[in-house]
């Protein structure tokens, strides 16, 4: 039986690194991942995967970056927040890679601020592309591109499972989507996650008016994002559904990786039946007949 599958990664901030605990249980169990797409901090893991690196080595990565200073407070452009440590921090990673030159089939969503349609970047240099994707209006930057102007991917397609079928090299492969909003009936019973965290920038505002109505913001954000993503699952119909039971953390929050990256294995882990269905002859086959192939 085929074990090859393809992978659409969700937004979610600090809550990414849960990516990084799937990616890690799917190829001790010997998936082999063959296109990859993300949204946000999804499209930040999907970048760093296609590139080659294993799960186990993005760990390392990202468990030794200074989360003090990814964040700055001198951004280049209309928001609070600036980038440019989060690019110093996946510099080592992507470099000037052009999509070209990734090893895997991968596309990154955005949105064009002006016009608000989807954008699919699978040209260019895949460090430029990240910072479009994770463009959070407001709180980061918008990303030049072109003649464009474009912002976090999230805002209209939370998990890009349809993009992912896109760039299947196969369309009867299973789109497995790693999803870090909770569903909606379970949110009310989880903490509310803040926008002033721990972060030594963040604490310098966060009695300010401005950051408590970024909090505000945010928050809506997440609820926004909740009922988009339920939305999107229903209608995009990806095969499996991974949950990791991060919908504490914030968006910004400072976290321990290694405990977040635990519970997207976790999460992985309890949907292996799930996986192992959907790669059997009968679903294969479904999905070859839908899809035309």
């Amino acid at each position: 039986m085929s074990q090859d599958i393809v992978l659409a990664l969700g937004g979610g901030g600090s809550k990414g690194n849960a990516h990084i605990g799937v990616l890690k249980v799917l190829e001790r169990e010997g998936f082999r991942v063959r296109a990859v797409a993300g949204t946000s901090a999804g499209g930040m893991a999907a970048a760093v995967y296609a590139a080659g690196y294993s799960a186990l080595e993005i760990e390392e990565h990202m468990a030794a970056v200074d989360q003090n200073r990814l964040l700055g407070s001198r951004p280049k452009g209309p928001a609070l927040l600036g980038v440019q440590g989060v690019a110093e921090a996946l510099l080592p990673l992507l470099g000037e890679r052009t999509f070209d030159q990734l090893r895997l089939p991968c596309a990154l969503t955005a949105v064009d601020l002006d016009t608000g349609r989807e954008v699919i970047l699978r040209q260019g240099r895949v460090l430029d592309a990240v910072m479009a994707t994770i463009a959070i209006p407001g709180i980061f930057p918008p990303k030049k591109w072109g003649d464009l102007m474009l912002i976090d991917g999230g805002v209209v397609d939370p998990v890009p499972v349809a993009v992912a079928r896109e760039i299947s090299p196969q369309p009867e492969l299973p789109v497995v989507a790693v999803v870090l909003s909770p569903a909606p009936q379970r949110r009310h019973n989880l903490p509310v996650p803040g926008f002033a965290n721990n972060l030594p920038v963040l604490r310098q505002i966060a009695r300010l008016r401005v950051a408590q109505a970024f909090d505000i913001f945010l928050r809506s954000v997440d609820i926004s994002i909740i009922g988009i993503t339920e939305a999107r699952l229903q209608l995009d119909k990806p095969d499996v559904v991974i949950r990791p039971p991060v919908g504490h953390i914030g968006y910004l929050e400072k976290v321990d990786v290694r405990e977040v990256i635990r519970l997207g294995e976790q999460a992985a882990e309890e949907a292996l039946p799930e996986i192992h269905r959907a790669l059997s002859w009968p679903q294969t086959l479904r999905r070859r007949w839908r899809r035309g192939a």
